[in-house]
């Protein structure tokens, strides 16, 4: 510690313009005493997580997607519109429009496009986009500064993950709520159009659900005729009202169908409600304040999604779904319905695999030329779906393969083998 009774001096030079017999003595500084810390400044070498090159790559393969998308996209709507625009005209012309028609028409159907071609796009974006970093020569340039191609591939690689993942929200949440408008044609926009309908058999109640027609949107029954099998004292052996409309649970009751104009049994306002032990499936106004006159209420867990005839309705069906209709047991669950379920639940794990599997297609070690990569692709993209098939259909049949082991097998065969072509690519 320095004090002021210290009898050091210190020694200046002088000026040059001072004679060498002049000295200057000065005191010494005094300084404060502050405890000396040594502070590290932060280290320069550290690379950002993302990088000028990996926003140029992203922005690249997301448009390239863009690109490819809109492109399928508008080869389906061109040739869909030029053989049902007649229809789609008379109804911009009752409607709003002919714009805003097409969009409510067509807009669904590229959210299905985008679920069924999103992985077979994104592999090829990254072709096209390697291909074109070749041929401009940047990626020469990146691979010569030492940049493998496992960090070069890294932000495509997350971009595809997140299209799968968007893939699933979209399959998940979007198109459970458009199977109706999916289902229909360009002339019955409107959904009030009547469609066949597909009897199903009711296991627990007995109840043979059938009718003329269904109209799908409203969840409607016309003529609905419902056979009795079951032991249903007074209302004999058929069911037949003017028509019939799905309504959910409520306080007053459970799901069922809501039975309007009841013309057989003739006496159903003086009958009494019955049921299985304490639980009541036949409603009738005698004994329900809120049912009208000539009305009648059926029970039951048989959903009127699964009276129609067409079957993209139960593939568009969510996945809770699928599992509620696997375990209902009213109704029969067949073997194609458990592969579907379990193909839902592991497609987000296959389409990212598919993707990893076009990987070395990429890296083109060989110097190939573009339209053959493409082809390459394409044949891999070909013997995916064909051992996806042939899996789901032994399983679907009951051939040597269980529902579950029918759906997962090619996961099991092809994961493996994209996470080997992924490593292969990251030590390139």
């Amino acid at each position: 510690m320095r004090g002021p009774e210290s009898k050091r001096l210190q020694i200046l030079t002088p000026p040059p313009h001072l004679p060498n017999s002049q000295l200057l003595l000065l005191p010494p500084p005094a300084f404060p005493d502050i405890p000396l810390t040594l502070t590290s400044s932060p280290p320069t070498n550290i690379s950002p997580l993302v990088t000028k090159i990996d926003r140029y790559i992203l922005l690249l393969f997301l448009r390239t997607v863009f690109i490819c998308f809109c492109s399928i996209s508008g080869i389906f709507v061109v040739f869909h519109a030029f053989t049902s625009m007649d229809e789609l005209v008379k109804q911009g012309q009752e409607q709003d429009g002919l714009v805003l028609v097409m969009c409510r028409f067509y807009g669904p159907y590229l959210l299905l496009l985008f679920d069924w071609t999103g992985a077979i796009i994104t592999l090829m974006a990254f072709l096209f986009t390697v291909g074109w970093l070749r041929r401009t020569g940047e990626l020469t340039s990146t691979l010569a500064a030492g940049i493998s191609h496992g960090r070069l591939l890294r932000p495509m690689i997350i971009a595809s993950l997140l299209i799968v993942l968007a893939q699933l929200s979209s399959r998940e949440l979007l198109l459970p709520s458009y199977r109706d408008a999916l289902s229909m044609k360009a002339k019955d926009i409107t959904g009030e159009s009547e469609q066949p309908i597909l009897a199903q058999y009711d296991k627990v109640n007995r109840v043979l659900i059938d009718g003329k027609s269904l109209i799908a949107q409203s969840g409607r029954v016309i003529e609905p005729s419902f056979r009795l099998d079951g032991e249903y004292p007074g209302y004999g052996d058929l069911l037949l009202a003017r028509s019939g409309v799905w309504m959910e649970a409520s306080a007053d009751h459970p799901g069922g169908y809501l039975l309007d104009g009841v013309q057989r049994p003739e006496d159903i306002d003086a009958l009494p409600s019955v049921g299985i032990a304490s639980r009541p499936i036949l409603y009738s106004s005698s004994d329900q304040a809120w049912l009208k006159p000539r009305q009648c209420f059926f029970a039951t867990t048989v959903h009127v999604d699964l009276l129609q005839t067409n079957q993209s309705a139960t593939r568009m069906a969510s996945v809770m779904e699928l599992i509620g209709r696997v375990k209902n047991p009213a109704v029969h669950s067949s073997l194609s319905l458990q592969v579907l379920l379990h193909e839902r639940i592991i497609r987000p794990a296959l389409d990212f695999s598919l993707i990893l599997l076009g990987l070395p297609l990429v890296v083109n070690r060989r110097g190939r030329n573009l339209f053959v990569m493409i082809a390459a692709a394409m044949g891999t993209v070909l013997a995916f779906f064909v051992i996806k098939t042939l899996c789901g259909a032994l399983g679907g049949n009951g051939y040597w393969l269980s529902p579950a082991m029918a759906a997962w097998l090619p996961l099991i065969i092809l994961g493996p083998l994209a996470y080997l072509r992924y490593r292969d690519v990251q030590l390139v």
